[in-house]
């Protein structure tokens, strides 16, 4: 089983969170944060992965801590998951179309922490949660799993459909970069590692 869990405690957050890549797409989360846990739960489900996350964090002071602690220990645990990457499709992309907005994420599982993020306009919060933190996590995540992440919003006006494409979308290309291929026997790269 690809599967991995982390256990992350600092002064301002205190996480526990578990992944399964070859799972059904089932989700508990519980970041007292409740749009970021439904779109931890879209990222669960279009991924298929199974995931738990709980999160104790400084919500008094805001979403910051506790949206970007998630993305590092959700990236640490991924790229555990993944292990030695022999057999994957390593690169995934997708387009999701949510009503009048559409997001594009491609994905390389290249050991080369990068990320390439054009969300456009966004209104300032969407609930409790502060748009500007869906780029802090995507950072955290990537640079924590080794991934090249690219991620842009083509058009859209409705900040809510904008960051729901984006996790949507990032769930597909992430299902389609870690799936094994049978006609591949090792590492999917000409160098030999990744």
């Amino acid at each position: 089983m690809r599967r991995a869990e982390i256990k992350r405690k600092t002064n301002e957050t205190e996480i526990e969170l578990s992944i399964e890549l070859d799972g059904r797409g089932s989700c508990q989360s519980e970041t007292g944060i409740g749009f970021f846990d439904h779109m931890m739960t879209l990222l669960a489900v279009h991924g298929l992965f199974d995931m738990k996350i709980t999160c104790s964090g400084d919500l008094d002071v805001d979403g910051h801590h506790s949206v970007e602690d998630i993305g590092i220990a959700l990236g640490q645990a991924f790229q555990n998951a993944v292990g030695d990457k022999a057999g994957i499709a390593r690169y995934g992309s997708f387009y999701l179309p949510m009503d009048e907005a559409l997001a594009f994420v491609a994905i390389d599982l290249s050991g080369r922490a990068y990320l390439v993020f054009d969300g456009g306009e966004m209104a300032p919060m969407v609930g409790s949660y502060d748009t500007e933190l869906t780029e802090e996590f995507l950072r955290a995540f990537a640079f924590n799993a080794g991934i090249t992440l690219h991620v842009k919003v083509l058009y859209g006006r409705n900040t809510h459909h904008k960051i729901e494409a984006i996790f949507k979308a990032l769930g597909h290309a992430l299902r389609i970069a870690v799936a094994k291929d049978s006609r591949m026997d090792g590492i999917p790269s000409s160098k030999g590692v990744l």
